[in-house]
């Protein structure tokens, strides 16, 4: 649609004169803080500690059970290799006369140091829990559930006989992280 002559001259007769203004005034571009999920944070931190203590239940483990596991979709032969030391070991941990808590923050401690190193394999050496009492093998159940909700362990499974069989346990770590 095309205005002609008259309804400009129309509109400037209904407008008036027409003149720029000045101003002091500075514009200051809006610098806002970017929001804080505090809700998302709080939720991640539920989950994680749901997880922490979610349905992998190794609660049923004896003293002489053989400990082995795996993410899901991996071939079985990793699990094979594992087991009988394909990986060559590149640190441990001893968690023997500690507490479950203790031992618990030292797993933590060790697989992120293990991580930010680039380490593929670790044993951790459990014990078979042979003076835990009624209540059997604590550390080997805390070891193997805390492993298995790490997401940078691949598998883990118990070692041979010849390097601490049911007391100990190596986990293979994805060092592409």
């Amino acid at each position: 649609m095309s205005i002609d002559d008259n309804d400009r001259a129309l509109f400037r007769d209904a407008v008036g004169e027409v003149r720029k203004t000045r101003s002091d005034r500075v514009h200051h571009p809006l610098n806002v803080p970017r929001p804080i999920p505090r809700q998302q944070k709080l939720d991640d931190a539920a989950v994680m500690e749901e997880l922490a203590n979610g349905p992998v239940d190794f609660s049923a483990l004896e003293n002489g059970d053989e400990l082995q596991w795996m993410q899901p979709g991996l071939r079985s032969s990793i699990l094979t290799r594992l087991r009988r030391g394909y990986w060559r070991i590149q640190d441990e941990i001893d968690l023997h006369q500690m507490t479950v808590k203790a031992a618990t923050a030292s797993v933590r401690q060790f697989l992120a140091e293990a991580e930010r190193d680039g380490l593929s394999c670790v044993k951790i050496i459990h014990g078979k829990g042979l003076r835990s009492g009624p209540d059997g093998p604590r550390l080997k159940r805390m070891t193997a559930s805390l492993l298995a909700r790490r997401a940078s362990v691949v598998a883990f499974a118990s070692a041979p006989p010849n390097d601490g069989g049911t007391g100990a346990v190596y986990a293979l770590l994805n060092t592409r992280r």
